[in-house]
């Protein structure tokens, strides 16, 4: 069904409707209509790595680790198999008439903020600090959410709409102030691509305002830029009682009756919240015109005939026995693998389980479930910790001894202990181990949403990048022994690791990996594939020379902007073996009005098969515009056998040769360029770390 059609039939339908019905319609929890055959329909359905809230489902590795893969592709199939699994889940309930929240087919995933500051809580929800990289993997997602048939399979959505990355306490009073250069350079591209490139069916607006303007009643964002510029044509959602914010925080507004008005106006058509059970006091005091409230009913009404939900769909027979099934999982656990990032290995990786007699497992994180699925997360059939992923990877032929070692935050695990009260037990198992594998990091009641239903400390952001204080105890417990020492750390965030990239032999970022995630470690520890993943986030060293937080001004921040050297860089990540870029040549003469193609000669120089991901970083070396350092503009993930040489094509959007001005118009201005093609960016931390240098190849338009 095209559009257009849908379109047709909504309005028809619409025209049917009393005023009172079509205002009923514009609520999250739209209410049936029964004499015109309209069954309830809860909008708010989550899917941000996997069917979320509403039983069981495959639980993917959170957004910030599928980021990690640098794989636009992978993005796609799960994409796929997260909407098989919500049209299977859509089936099942709605034939039993369960029209509940988290059961529709209306995903309000994926969230594109750019993760400017490593202190924000909600940051693992995204993929990183990039807008290019962002954007492909974002295009990738809802291309494979939405489908490609004659039926929309599930809509998806793109959060939260715009320049809204913390802080969280703050959000719902917050005035984001941001240039209109940072605008266009970095919060909205994105956006941009998933609306254009994509055709995201719904964009969800943000809590803060941008520039003085609440989102979700933003003229500029919603009707300027959207529908203006871009030519958005589904439908906008509300974040959750954001509306309601416009006049008790934001205070833009006084009352419900006029904040509904001027979301309304600005073109947001369903309200997450209850401000627009207002809309009829609204239009009988002359506040609301009936015309705005046609046209948002019309376009809710035209994505529910674009899935399906009338006249039924080819989606409608999938069986519920797709849900968790074996080749689900297995994506599952091959998305974890391909996201543990290694950031550091002397060569004690991967570990050879026929020289160890007992292995020592301590950590916080080494046996908890929580830190598997981070948040907005589904329910597994089965989870794997760390330590089980270990225990069931060496079976009976190596010992393995296991402390908690101290509590994730608190500074005893038990409550009439003394503090510090498992640290000596965590010595105890290191003296006794050949070596000690540590588990420390986060969980989602750390860092996560404001006042998230699991979210324990109320803000979510962090304070600062140091791990808790009795995991930092622990770990320099661990070094004290002299004992060999592995860190792995579960985090969805960019944590300061200066104490154990000075004293541990290895350190693996497995991110919030998924139910499963424990075997996917277990696999790379013990060498049954090799890690491949890339940072999409800085790891700074501190936040010292950062701006503050409330700061949106792009100075000083991510890879592209920053003045200072990285701890581990964005696009850092090593493999078992070594590969590098061996050559790198332009197809043609780049022109201003076409693409740059790219050829990239890769050799794996290791002895190990692996994968790893080319980047490919643009400069323009003439333009006082140009980003302060240089910006990835294209990756690929590649497959090498060891010693093996494989040579691709790659195609470098013509847009990735334009500038930003302050007036926020990107423009191509020519001029002398610089493409780095490596295995990481061209900084010298990264050369250092990676021990291999970029190709660069320059030309001038």
């Amino acid at each position: 069904m095209t559009r257009e059609e849908a379109r047709k039939k909504a309005a028809e339908l619409v025209s049917r409707m009393t005023i009172e019905e079509k205002a009923s319609q514009l609520r999250f929890d739209a209410p049936a209509i029964p004499r015109l055959d309209i069954p309830a329909y809860n909008w708010w359905n989550e899917a941000l790595h996997g069917v979320a809230r509403a039983g069981t489902a495959t639980v993917f590795p959170q957004a910030i680790a599928m980021a990690a893969m640098f794989d636009e592709e992978k993005m796609r199939e799960i994409g796929e198999v997260i909407s098989t699994e919500g049209r299977a889940k859509y089936n099942a309930y709605s034939a039993q008439e369960d029209r509940d929240i988290y059961k529709g087919l209306t995903f309000w995933s994926p969230n594109v903020n750019i993760f400017r500051d490593p202190r924000w809580g909600r940051g693992h929800e995204t993929y990183g600090e990039d807008p290019y990289l962002t954007s492909r993997l974002g295009i990738g997602f809802v291309k494979g959410m939405q489908g490609e048939g004659d039926v929309m399979k599930t809509a998806a959505c793109a959060k939260h709409f715009a320049v809204h990355s913390g802080p969280e306490a703050l959000r719902h009073e917050f005035d984001a102030v941001a240039s209109k250069k940072d605008m266009y350079e970095t919060y909205l591209p994105a956006f941009e691509a998933l609306v254009k490139e994509a055709k995201v069916e719904s964009v969800m607006g943000a809590y803060n305002r941008t520039n003085g303007e609440p989102c979700c009643g933003s003229q500029t964002l919603l009707v300027d830029i959207l529908r203006g510029e871009w030519g958005f044509e589904g439908h906008v959602v509300s974040d959750c009682w954001a509306i309601k914010d416009f006049h008790e925080n934001h205070k833009v507004t006084v009352g419900p009756q006029h904040s509904a008005a001027m979301a309304l106006e600005a073109g947001c058509d369903c309200n997450c919240g209850c401000t627009y059970q207002s809309i009829m006091d609204g239009v009988r005091n002359g506040l609301i015109d009936e015309s705005y409230i046609t046209a948002s009913c019309e376009r809710l009404f035209t994505t529910r005939y674009l899935l399906g939900l009338f006249d039924g769909s080819e989606y409608d027979n999938i069986p519920y026995e797709v849900v968790e099934c074996r080749e689900h999982v297995e994506l599952a656990l091959d998305a974890a693998r391909k996201s543990a990032v290694l950031l550091k290995n002397n060569g004690i990786l991967p570990l050879n389980k026929d020289k160890l007699h007992t292995i020592g497992v301590v950590g916080p994180n080494a046996n908890s479930r929580v830190p598997l699925y981070g948040n907005y997360y589904g329910t597994s059939s089965r989870y794997i910790t760390v330590l089980e992923g270990i225990q069931d990877e060496v079976g009976e032929s190596v010992r393995v001894l296991y402390s908690e070692g101290c509590h994730l935050y608190k500074d005893r695990v038990e409550g009439l202990a003394y503090a510090d009260d498992r640290i000596s037990e965590a010595v105890t198992v290191a003296d006794h181990s050949d070596l000690t594998i540590v588990v420390l990091g986060l969980d989602e009641n750390l860092e996560g949403e404001e006042m998230d239903q699991s979210n324990g400390v109320g803000s979510g952001d962090k304070e600062t990048l140091l791990l808790p204080e009795p995991q930092r105890k622990l770990l320099d417990a661990l070094i004290d022994t002299g004992r060999s020492l592995v860190v792995i750390l579960m985090v969805g965030s960019a944590i300061d690791l200066s104490v154990a990239d000075e004293h541990a032999d290895a350190i693996l970022q497995a991110w919030y990996p998924g139910a499963r995630g424990g075997k996917a470690v277990a696999d790379i520890l013990f060498g049954k594939c090799s890690p491949s993943g890339k940072l999409p986030v800085t790891f700074y060293y501190d936040t010292d020379h950062m701006p503050a937080f409330i700061d949106y001004s792009m100075k000083g921040r991510t890879y592209r902007y920053m003045e200072e050297e990285a701890l581990y860089p964005f696009g850092y990540g090593l493999t078992y073996s070594k590969t590098e870029v061996v050559a790198a040549t332009l197809k043609s003469a780049p022109a201003a009005d076409s693409d740059i193609e790219l050829t990239v000669s890769v050799k794996n120089i290791g002895e190990v098969s692996t994968e790893d991901v080319i980047q490919v970083y643009i400069k323009d070396m003439d333009n006082p515009l140009a980003v302060r350092n240089y910006s990835l503009c294209v990756f690929r993930r590649i497959a090498l056998d060891a010693g093996e040489t494989k040579t691709v094509d790659l195609t470098i959007a013509n847009a990735a040769m334009t500038v930003v001005d302050e007036e926020g118009k990107r423009e191509f201005t020519g001029g002398h360029f610089k493409l780095y093609a490596g295995i990481s960016q061209p900084d010298t931390r990264s050369i250092t770390l990676a021990g291999t240098r970029p190709v660069e190849v320059e030309f001038v338009i």
